[in-house]
């Protein structure tokens, strides 16, 4: 199995940064603005890039501000039963924020393309909690 670790310091406290992680307000302005989701245990948050299929998260846990943990139940193929997490620990200067994308089957070109797009995410993530613009899906210049 594969799995992709980045980390990303932001300058917000981890409570903001949680908020933006598990809201539909944050992750419209961090991932896409075409998307259903709600902060609860057991929920499947849908996520639409625009490909012609929803990318669906069972969201398995959630411990303000710390932890929070999805599993990915429908997607493109490379993705379904792989986990998400997202590891926010408060620091003194700044909150860490470490993102898994974890149980990846293969070593993939796909694979590759989504760790250059995770950092992606979190330096949206960064400018959102920060200055209060993130970089969604249908913003970015590619």
């Amino acid at each position: 199995m594969y799995n992709i670790e980045q980390i990303q310091y932001v300058k917000a406290p981890a409570a903001k940064v949680f908020e933006a992680l598990t809201t539909k307000t944050g992750l419209s302005e961090i991932w896409t603005e075409k998307l259903i989701v709600k902060p609860e245990a057991g929920f499947i948050n849908e996520f639409d890039f625009n490909d012609n299929y929803s990318t669906r998260f069972k969201v398995l846990s959630m411990e303000a501000p710390g932890r929070i943990r999805w599993e990915c139940v429908d997607s493109d193929q490379e993705w379904i039963g792989t986990f998400l997490s997202f590891d926010i620990e408060q620091r003194p200067k700044s909150t860490a924020v470490t993102l898994r994308h974890s149980q990846w089957r293969e070593l993939t070109e796909f694979y590759r393309h989504c760790n250059y797009n995770w950092a992606w995410f979190l330096y949206s993530l960064k400018l959102y909690c920060e200055t209060g613009e993130g970089i969604p899906f249908q913003r970015r210049q590619f």
